[in-house]
């Protein structure tokens, strides 16, 4: 009996993933609260041994002088001829028959038991994925619906709500995924984890994973933007003069970049090299487009940037996709004006070249 005792506390152990404490805690409460409602008797006490493999129940009465009820006292007279040096007071234990329990007592233990066993699973599920928010993950694709993607993530499901879906990317079941960890919520029926596609967090995530360099700290993610599904940029740092932060970021032939690329179902990927000096940044966070000069206003954080006339719409991006990325990913509000533009407003302008790299998965490609 105790080898078998003992290889099913290890067996659920390892398919629950759940402490030896919060089993012999759910297996106790469960013995006991199953006594106490089929027999009436609140004065019982449950006993693990893992040493031996054992499990005894205990009855326990107190000695008194006068009993007034036999289910939980025994008199000092009978107490004595157990044991001759117990007094009122004492708690005496006796092992109960297991025979006592029924069909109908084992079966309440074992409800009690798997609803405690439910209990610590969604607690381990919810402190399991709370730890990983902001995480990037992988998952298989469940379930396609309407309005939420059900992904399986092992020992749990997340959903990706239609908010963090993007419109772009078409799912089938069984398709290998990789996602951010959101948001974490709990509650009676356990933790439920949402997902996301669209946050730049991915894009971040992705890049952690991809390049060894991010990963250990040697090239840092200074600002990025992201428009899912159409275009990101992420502007890149090195610590170590000798590494070339767009280099790495791209590898070889653009084969780490393209990587992440065609997870994200062929988003187009620029990366700018960030720069302390925001007239340079602002200069390489608008490539592909040419900026001969910045004018800063340090004050509400605004820039002008000048463009040759012919790369205004170069500049600006299809709808102001490329000026409104450039803008979060630097954290300055940018204005595009031509040398033209200027000189009608009666502005001079002193020629500025802007010299930091920057590539895309495009030019990484030719």
């Amino acid at each position: 009996m105790s080898n078998e005792f003992l290889e099913a506390f290890a067996d659920l152990q390892r398919e629950k993933n759940l402490s030896q404490e919060e089993i012999i805690g759910a297996i106790t409460a469960a013995m006991e609260n199953a006594y106490k409602k089929e027999f009436d008797r609140n004065n019982v006490r449950v006993d693990i041994d893992m040493e031996q493999g054992a499990v005894t129940m205990l009855t326990q009465l107190t000695v008194v002088e006068d009993v007034e009820d036999d289910v939980t006292q025994i008199s000092l007279e009978d107490a004595r001829d157990i044991y001759e040096e117990y007094e009122v007071g004492d708690i005496i234990e006796f092992e109960i028959d297991p025979k006592e329990f029924d069909r109908i007592a084992a079966q309440g233990a074992k409800q009690v038991f798997t609803q405690r066993n439910r209990e610590a699973e969604r607690t381990n599920s919810f402190n399991e994925y709370a730890s990983k928010k902001d995480q990037v993950i992988s998952g298989k694709i469940e379930r396609v619906g309407n309005n939420a993607i059900q992904v399986s993530l092992g020992n749990t499901d997340g959903i990706i709500p239609t908010k963090e879906q993007v419109p772009t990317e078409n799912f089938r079941a069984g398709q290998h995924v990789k996602v951010l960890v959101k948001e974490v919520r709990q509650d009676s029926r356990g933790a439920h984890v949402i997902l996301s596609r669209t946050s730049p967090g991915l894009v971040k995530g992705l890049f952690e994973l991809e390049i060894p360099e991010i990963a250990d700290g040697t090239v840092e993610i200074k600002g990025i933007a992201r428009e899912a599904g159409s275009r990101t940029k992420i502007a890149v740092y090195s610590h170590d003069e000798n590494v070339d932060p767009v280099g790495a970021c791209v590898g070889n032939r653009g084969g780490r970049v393209q990587n992440i690329a065609d997870e994200l179902n062929g988003e187009k990927i620029d990366i700018i090299v960030w720069d302390e000096d925001p007239a340079v940044l602002i200069s390489n966070v608008l490539k592909p487009a040419i900026v001969e000069g910045v004018y800063l206003n340090e004050e509400d954080k605004s820039a002008t940037a000048v463009v040759p006339e012919q790369q205004l719409s170069l500049a600006i991006g299809r709808e102001g996709q490329n000026v409104r990325l450039a803008a979060k990913v630097s954290g300055w509000k940018i204005d595009i004006k031509s040398n033209e533009q200027l000189k009608e407003m009666g502005f001079a302008f002193d020629e500025y070249e802007g010299t930091d790299e920057e590539t895309s998965v495009e030019e990484a490609d030719a």
